[in-house]
């Protein structure tokens, strides 16, 4: 095990994680992504920036006939994720690459892909937000901005596949704007904390050439106020007995 990590269990124990002590850790936000991934058996998945390996695990977990591969940046994120992988004894259809979301999709020599997924850094205004601690800094902050993330993700898949990020409400009307030129059929399902609160992320979803209209699906209430944790619903997508549909 690399040091300074700890083990955690996610999907109901189904998923083994190391994960650093110090630095990004992945949550809710990487359970809700894999949970909206709905790649068909016998496709190939990418993850941009997959870090540790946390959302790509759990997809592969809920998507057992799937291929996937994470592009990741950092060499000790890197490093963690395929040690995650053999963990998992996952090694004959995930592996963890070494990638750049700020340099070009066809500088990995990879054949384009049925799907992609991302959470990028939430941040790409160094002026927004407090500098966070050197080790979750990469999480963060986007050094390239959001606009190289959704380029990646755009020239990642082939004709008819899906883009499907978790990001900020606030970002959703550039998220939007940034997938529009190359693709459509986008579908944006709010996460709320609770059902008389704001939401404060969204799943968007979008096909590259889709031409359907938008469709603003029934959000995702994560809490109630009777003392439970999560909602039923959000309790069942967390253990991985139900997924995040996009019909």
């Amino acid at each position: 095990m690399i040091s300074d990590t700890t083990e955690d269990r996610v999907l109901d124990g189904r998923v083994r994680l190391r994960q650093p002590v110090r630095g990004y850790r992945a949550g809710l936000d990487a359970a809700l992504l894999a949970a909206a991934c709905d790649a068909s058996p016998g496709t190939r998945v990418i993850e941009a920036g997959c870090g540790a390996g946390g959302a790509l695990l759990a997809a592969a977990a809920r998507r057992p006939e799937t291929a996937f591969t994470g592009i990741e940046r950092d060499p000790k994120a890197l490093a963690l994720a395929r040690e995650n992988i053999a963990l998992n004894g996952l090694e004959g259809r995930v592996e963890a690459l070494a990638g750049d979301v700020g340099k070009r999709f066809s500088g990995l020599g990879l054949a384009p892909f049925d799907a992609a997924l991302a959470n990028p850094p939430f941040f790409d205004d160094p002026d927004a937000l407090r500098g966070p601690a050197a080790e979750r800094r990469e999480a963060w902050m986007a050094d390239d901005g959001l606009e190289a993330w959704v380029v990646f993700l755009s020239k990642a898949v082939r004709e008819g596949g899906t883009i499907t990020l978790i990001h900020r409400t606030e970002r959703l009307a550039d998220i939007l704007s940034l997938l529009a030129p190359k693709a459509g059929s986008f579908q944006v399902r709010p996460v709320l904390p609770f059902t008389d609160q704001p939401a404060k992320r969204v799943l968007v979803r979008g096909v590259k050439t889709g031409k359907a209209p938008l469709r603003l699906l029934p959000p995702l209430i994560l809490h109630d106020r009777e003392g439970g944790k999560h909602t039923p619903q959000a309790e069942a997508i967390l253990r991985g007995e139900a997924a995040l549909e996009w019909s």
